[in-house]
């Protein structure tokens, strides 16, 4: 082969076809052509903006010229320039007509693009180029298809006529949008397709007259993958994401969602970031529920905020809403699920200084029961004062708020209430042991509007007064130490003895003339054992005068690392009054509370466990249990899990009337739960779940998918049982009502960013946990 050195006529040729040019790849019917091994994407940075002006190399088996008309390199052209490179049977170069063409097996690269072609032409005088027959592929993009015609409008603009566009691998033509016309910006790495429609295996889906997509994995304004699914309960459903990048700061993602059995449901996910705040907004709305006519239009919206101005102040905000109280259970919602009980709607402004804090809160709530009228929060001040080491190693502190209750309920009082809380505490500690003790006084004043409604023993009220004034000492002394050794019957393994025992005094008070405005007993629990307060709230502050006292093992292994924790712990009661806060104490019961046990076991990263045991030593039984088993490698896992509440405590811990307590259940919780997923190979998934109430024998919940995803397309077929609800609206009497529902899922991935199958509806009754969390 001969090397030709830079000429005019090389330096024409090689301005006329190494552009940039369009995307890349699928095959010509009407060509027997092969693309050949894909480069790289590859930009060359340092090249000049002005391809002309970079250096130009030929090399061809044989030149004929004629001088003023043509000249003609044959067999085996190769023409490079930069990191563009074009080869060719033959190209020839038009003098006349100020016209290159290249033609046979015409390949075009430039690092970003890549072409095969039957013919490429370029015109001189206009600066445009076309391609015939031609397949292409985006090296940078992911892309690939074919056209009968491709031509090149601009610097990085290029129009690609009766053409397609795939992201499935060469020779996988598992789908593709084919369009009459497809225009595509190298610059902003967006395609806008005309007259298109998607193809599955050459079968055409659906129409769209106009489309926007990102040719890139980098946000861009465009039509992501629609998804489809066919079930029991929905019927056909389709969903077409559409992504819109409005700022680099803001974007948003609407999403369209078609129902046989509902209609069209519009959704939207708006996010921001700016150099103060961040939040989103989101939007769900469906007009006239077909399903469901008498429930009218469906909608939900959420709203989060966060702010920070400067050093001192911010502003959170947080609110969701929903059309009805079956919502959530009706259709699935990215803002909850189905186990969703509450919705909040809060706002805080809040002012921070070194020493002390102020916030200015609203709060109210959307309750998902039927009849229950929530207490709202307008407004709640705060104001928190902190003040270390005020004397060699003594704390200060007093927290303090003011807030006022309102409810649209008739029957329960609004209520102000000012609570201020001094304290002083007194850390000690070393290398082996923390010792603290803390002593607070709790005032509170309460003024509520009972407006002439009936109080006293017996009344849904109980015996309140407009006015209570409360005044609560707390003294709390708690101390831990940390020992270690080697173990003597494992080799290499350390293990840890964490002993901690604490004194709690609060006196008891008559607290029946307050009501309760925002308390909840909090979870009993091991680490519950060791709280100073029973409630989360002040509105009841439970009496105490108690020694709670337990221990810690731990065990690490060589890496340090921990692989088996047990706590177990108890209370002992010097006034057996205060062992039941909800209740009278029972005179047979005992001074001790339960025993509290918690496990947490890794076995080499493999078997993961994790148990908590309430035992009851009164009744010499179980009172609370839960426990979790998991088997995992990688991301294949199976896992057993079991819980267990009995009535009696349930009814111990809250304030049911047998009445509420029998609608919720009969004879306490005892369900056991089985879940898992296994990935089969490459491109099959499997997982699975199901959940079983032993009191009442029945399936509460179980799901079966089966998943395939290739490298640009999915498919998933899911079987789905939940219990709804009891026909008597009671548990365990009547049948029990379940929704059923089988769907196929399939959509498309890989231009744009990832995709997978979507969800089974409505999300699980019961989350997924993962056992031993605190070393994974």
């Amino acid at each position: 082969m001969s090397r030709f050195s830079r000429t005019y006529l090389a330096a024409s040729i090689g301005a006329a076809l190494l552009a940039s040019y369009a995307h890349a790849e699928e095959t010509s019917k009407n060509s027997g052509q092969t693309m050949p091994p894909a480069e790289q994407c590859s930009v060359d940075t340092a090249q000049s903006s002005d391809s002309n002006q970079e250096p130009i190399n030929i090399e061809a088996d044989s030149l004929e010229a004629i001088n003023g008309q043509r000249a003609t390199y044959k067999g085996d052209v190769v023409v490079v320039q930069g990191n563009k490179t074009i080869t060719a049977d033959s190209v020839t170069l038009h003098q006349d007509e100020n016209v290159v063409v290249a033609e046979g097996n015409v390949t075009l690269e430039d690092g970003q693009f890549k072409a095969v072609s039957d013919k490429i032409t370029n015109n001189l005088n206009k600066d445009e180029i076309t391609a015939e027959n031609t397949k292409y592929k985006m090296l940078c993009g992911g892309g690939r298809g074919d056209a009968v015609f491709i031509s090149k409008t601009g610097k990085s603009l290029y129009q690609i006529d009766d053409g397609s566009i795939t992201t499935c691998p060469e020779d996988d033509n598992s789908w593709r949008f084919v369009a009459d016309d497809i225009r595509v910006n190298q610059d902003e790495e967006s395609a806008t397709l005309y007259g298109s429609r998607v193809e599955v295996k050459d079968v055409p889906i659906f129409y769209m007259p106009y489309m926007t997509m990102p040719t890139s994995n980098k946000r861009k304004t465009g039509v992501l993958f629609p998804s489809f699914s066919l079930g029991s309960k929905n019927g056909l459903e389709l969903d077409i994401p559409v992504y819109w990048n409005l700022a680099p700061n803001y974007d948003l993602l609407t999403n369209f969602h078609y129902m046989q059995t509902r209609g069209l449901q519009l959704k939207g996910d708006f996010r921001y970031l700016t150099e103060t705040s961040r939040g989103n907004l989101l939007g769900e709305y469906l007009a006239n529920d077909q399903k469901y006519p008498e429930k009218g239009d469906r909608w939900a919206f959420q709203y989060k905020n966060n702010s920070n101005f400067g050093q001192h102040w911010r502003l959170d905000l947080d609110y969701s809403q929903v059309s009805d109280n079956e919502y959530f259970q009706d259709l699935d919602s990215s803002i909850g699920s189905r186990s969703e009980g509450q919705l909040s709607q809060k706002g805080t402004i809040g002012y921070r200084e070194q020493f002390w804090d102020a916030a200015l809160t609203v709060q109210d709530f959307q309750i998902l029961v039927d009849d229950t009228k929530p207490y709202q929060l307008m407004p709640q001040f705060e104001f928190n004062y902190y003040r270390p080491e005020i004397y060699k190693t003594l704390n200060f502190d007093m927290i303090s708020h003011i807030s006022r209750f309102e409810t649209d309920d008739q029957e329960k009082p609004s209520a102000t209430r000012v609570h201020i809380e001094p304290g002083l505490t007194l850390p000690l500690s070393n290398t082996w042991g923390t010792w603290t003790t803390e002593a607070r006084y709790m005032l509170t004043h309460y003024q509520q509007d009972l407006d002439g409604r009936v109080v006293g023993e017996g009344t849904n009220l109980g015996p309140l007064k407009e006015t209570v004034d409360r005044a609560l000492p707390e003294f709390r002394t708690h101390a831990g130490m940390v020992l270690e050794r080697d173990t003597t019957f494992i080799n290499g393994y350390t293990q840890t003895l964490e002993p901690q025992v604490q004194y709690l005094y609060v006196p008891e008070v008559d607290q029946s003339d307050i009501y309760n405005y925002d308390t909840t007993l909090l979870q009993t629990d091991y680490y519950g054992l060791f709280r100073s307060r029973r409630f989360s709230g002040v509105d009841k502050i439970a009496a105490a005068n108690q020694i709670s006292y337990g221990a810690t093992t731990r065990f690490y292994d060589s890496g340090q690392k921990e692989r088996l924790a047990v706590s177990f712990g108890q209370i002992y009661y010097l006034d057996a009054a205060s062992k039941n806060p909800n209740s009278v104490a029972d005179t047979d019961s005992s001074n001790y509370s339960s025993w509290a046990i918690e496990t947490d076991f890794n076995i080499n990263d493999r078997v993961f466990y994790h148990g908590g045991v309430q035992y009851d030593i009164d009744s010499s039984a179980v009172a609370l249990g839960n426990s979790a088993l998991e088997y995992r490698v990688n991301d294949d896992f199976i896992q057993a899990n079991y819980r267990y509440v009995t009535k009696e405590y349930i009814e111990s811990v809250n304030n049911y009337t047998p009445a509420e307590l029998d609608k919720l259940t009969r004879d306490g919780i005892n369900q056991v739960g089985l879940l898992g997923g296994y990935k089969i190979n490459r491109n099959w998934l499997a997982t699975g779940q199901y959940y079983y109430d032993m009191t009442e024998r029945v399936s509460i919940e179980w799901l079966a998918k089966l998943e395939y995803h290739s490298d640009c397309w999915y498919l998933g077929v899911d079987y789905s049982r939940q219990l709804r609800s009891w026909e008597s609206g009671i548990v365990g009497i009547g049948a029990a009502n379940f929704e059923d529902n089988i769907r196929l899922s399939f959509g498309i991935t890989g231009l744009g960013g990832s995709s997978k199958a979507p969800e089974p509806p409505n999300g699980n009754a019961l989350k997924y946990g993962r056992p031993f969390i605190l070393n994974d």
